[in-house]
Order: C-alpha cells, then structure tokens, then sequence
C-alpha cells in the first residue's frame, strides 16, 4: 500500500465496512452444539475506523462475529501490519459477540467452519485498508447516556431444594446461570447490570459524518432461531443511527461489546415482556440505541484536533486446568459414551465438559493476555480479552468516574469468560473450567489493575 500524505499537524479519521456475510450451509456458532446457517437475515460486516495524530496510526476494527480465538485475533493483526503498518499495539480488534455468525473458534461442542476461517482474515483486513484511504481531517466528540429495560443479571440464586449441578465438579453450584424451564424457583438475581451507553462520535471538518461507536453491556438480544445469520441488534443500531443521521454512504456506525458477562436480554421473571416474534427484540434494542445516542448528539462538544494516546501491555495469566483424577474422569466418560447423539440435556452438557477438559489440558499452563487502553480526545476506551462481569466495568467505572470511559470487551486476545473470583467460587456457567473459561481466580483482578493502571498513564 502507498504511503498516506497527510499533513501531520492535524487529525484525520477514516471508516470503511467489508461485507463478511457467510454462506448458507456454514457452521454457526458459538454454542453447546454446531448449528448450521439455512437463512441470512441480515448482512454482516467488518467495520473499521482508523485514526492518525502526527506520525501515530490507530485502527479500531468490529467485527460481526461471536468469537475470535488468539492466534486468529494474531494471524488477522499480522495481515493488517504488513498492508498498512499498524502494528498490533494500535489496533483494537474486537467481536460485536453476535451468535449468528460463522464459528471461527471452535469452543465447547461446537466445530470451526474451516472455509470461512480461512476467508474471514482478508476480508478483515480489506476494512482497515479502505478505511486509510478514506482518511481526511476530522473532529470527534463523546458521550453517554442510559438505556435500561433490555438488561438481566443472567446468573440467579434459586429457591431452596432447586440443585443447580455443575456439569465440572458433579457438585452443586450456588448460582444457575439462564434458568430455562425452573422460573418458578427463582429466588433473585446474583448481580447488578450497567445501563449506561457510551459513545464516541467522529465527523470530517466538513461536518460530515465519518462513524460513531457505540458501547452497551449486554449479551445479544438472541430471539431468533439458531440456523440464521444476523448482526442482532448490533446490526439494527446501525440501520437505526444512519437513518436518524440520514448519513452518507461512507458514514459507519459500530456498536460494541461491554461488561455485560453475567447480563443478557432474556427476563425469566417477565417472559411476556418482548414480544414473541423473531427479531421483534433485536429491533427494538437497536431503534432505542439509536435513539438515545442521536438525542445527546446535539449537546455534544467537538474537538477539531483532539490527541490521540494509546498505552498496550500484555499479561501472562495462570490457566486452570484439571487435575490428573478429574482428566482421568472425563477421558473415562468419553470412552464410555459416544457423541454422535448427544442432546442439550444434562448427559449431553456433561459429555461436552469432559471434552473440554481432555482439550484444555492441552494449554500451556500460561495464557498471554492484551490490555489496551485509548485516548482519543475526551474519550477513554480500554479494551479486554475476555467476557468481562458488570461488576468489573463498575469498579473501572467508578475509579474513572471524572472520564467518559468504557471498556470493549472480547478484543486482541481471547480470554474467555473473566469472572471475579468469588463468582467462580458460586459457580454458575460462566464459571465452568473449559476452554470458554480457563483464567485461574487471579486473573480477574489482575486484569482490571493492569488496565487502570495503563489508562491512569495516558494523563
């Protein structure tokens, strides 16, 4: 690619999106089994907005996709350094955290779609490029605002005598993660949830629209059927906001992933609150984002030439990993019991655990984790690896309380699922050792010290 010339005392923004939607027949994931897609609902996308201050390139990359494992997440940066030179420390390269999208990771008793893995990286890569060459002199603002009645705490404590087994230990946990057909015995929900939405908005000095990022802590809305391809709401906030913007064609909108861990979109206790037909929730979610980001647009304050700092450290975490007696277990229950007619029941889910603990006893016993923190003027994004609890992006949160701030979670390295350390010791499924959550009880605090840590540098 040809160098950019641009003159280095301003700054300058860019943003393109590649069409990365599968095709039907893919493996769909991630999920206990493999589903594969028989209907395209809607266009998936990898959506990137690139920045340059001075001679310093910083790209933030979203891509339309559940999870994307470490050496992907490596192969993807190592492809996108050698066309533009950005280097892996000034990239974000995140999942919006859709399930309706190509399974690239493989994880519990789901398989890789090994062709769109294997198409997936350059398209990727082809964001980034076209986004540097639609870089021109830009402004940027930034803002939150609140969007509550989509978000549950997930993780439950139940009425006395339910047992909540854990499909790892064979013991009873104290939590029940998504208590599908048991509502009656909910007791109360174990965890807070965040209804702030943070956004950074980002405009060419011609006061056109180049993107917004958008940042919301839940999981997925999910009311769709598990064969279909789709952004969820994360791809109906985008409709939404350019329709409210009534933005050009280059204009992109992304919306992120935050610590919504431990929180989802499905009330147990209020099954009637949605209404019951396929993508009637995932539209509403993405409408009402929309809405509440374009009604603070107009307060906002935009900075012609805001700084841009990034700081980037990698962490090596401890891996948890079963003990010689609990391998011994699940290879002796994988003799025992053949896959090929495994159901989502409680035979099924203990089979697809003894797998993962023959396969994570394959990790090093050491985990390499990215923590990325950026400034870009007002606004401070730090980014993570994992699936990160509500209670972590609080605790961020209130040590930044004087900053606009919020974490993107699932970028640059996978971590799996981060959970506090006492939350690993109520169990719930988050919480189950597997290679969807393999951080020891240590990592949770090491990781969000760290990141404050970082981001208290960029001041």
């Amino acid at each position: 690619m040809k160098d950019i010339v641009v003159n280095s005392s301003k700054f300058y923004a860019g943003a393109a999106q590649t069409n990365i939607t599968p095709v039907k027949g893919t493996i769909i994931g991630v999920d206990f089994f493999s589903h594969y897609a028989r209907f395209i609902h809607d266009q998936l996308f990898a959506k990137a907005l690139v920045f340059k201050y001075g001679q310093m390139l910083y790209a933030l990359v979203m891509v339309d996709i559940c999870i994307m494992p470490s050496d992907f997440l490596d192969l993807v940066k190592s492809k996108i350094y050698d066309k533009t030179g950005i280097k892996k420390e000034n990239i974000t390269l995140a999942c919006t955290h859709t399930h309706g999208a190509g399974n690239v990771a493989g994880l519990l008793g789901g398989a890789v779609d090994i062709n769109y893995r294997n198409i997936l990286p350059d398209l990727i890569v082809t964001s980034v490029v076209n986004a540097l060459k639609k870089m021109k002199p830009a402004k940027v603002a930034s803002g939150k605002t609140n969007l509550s009645g989509y978000q549950v705490c997930r993780r439950y404590f139940m009425k006395d005598g339910f047992e909540a087994k854990n499909p790892v230990t064979q013991k009873l946990d104290k939590i029940k993660t998504n208590p599908f057909g048991a509502e009656n015995e909910i007791d109360t929900a174990a965890g807070l949830v965040d209804t702030e939405v943070g956004f950074l908005a980002v405009k060419g000095h011609d006061d056109k629209w180049i993107s917004i990022v958008g940042n919301y802590n839940s999981h997925y809305a999910g009311d769709w059927d598990v064969d279909t391809i789709t952004a969820d709401f994360y791809g109906t906030f985008s409709k939404h906001i350019t329709e409210y913007l009534k933005a050009e064609d280059d204009f992109v909108s992304i919306m992120s992933y935050g610590t919504g861990a431990d929180v989802n979109t499905w009330d147990f206790q209020n099954p009637n609150k949605f209404p019951n037909e396929e993508f009637a929730k995932t539209e509403m979610m993405g409408s009402d984002l929309a809405r509440v980001i374009y009604d603070e647009l107009n307060s906002l304050v935009w900075d012609e030439n805001p700084e841009l700092k990034i700081e980037y450290k990698e962490l090596e975490l401890n891996v948890r990993k079963p003990n010689a007696k609990q391998l011994l277990v699940a290879e002796k229950k994988l003799a025992a019991n053949k896959f090929d007619s495994l159901k989502l029941d409680e035979h099924g889910i203990n089979m697809v655990y003894a797998r993962e603990q023959i396969l994570l006893n394959e990790y090093s016993d050491k985990h390499i984790s990215a923590i990325q923190a950026v400034k870009i003027g007002n606004q401070i994004i730090g980014a993570l690896g994992g699936e990160i609890f509500t209670e972590t992006g609080l605790w961020l949160k209130e040590n930044l309380k004087d900053k606009n701030y919020f974490t993107i979670c699932l970028a640059n390295t996978y971590d799996g699922y981060v959970s506090p350390a006492h939350e690993i010791d109520k169990g719930g499924y988050e919480t189950w050792r597997a290679r969807s959550s393999f951080l020891d009880e240590m990592a949770e605090s090491s990781i969000k010290k760290n990141l404050l840590e970082i981001i208290k540098h960029l001041f």
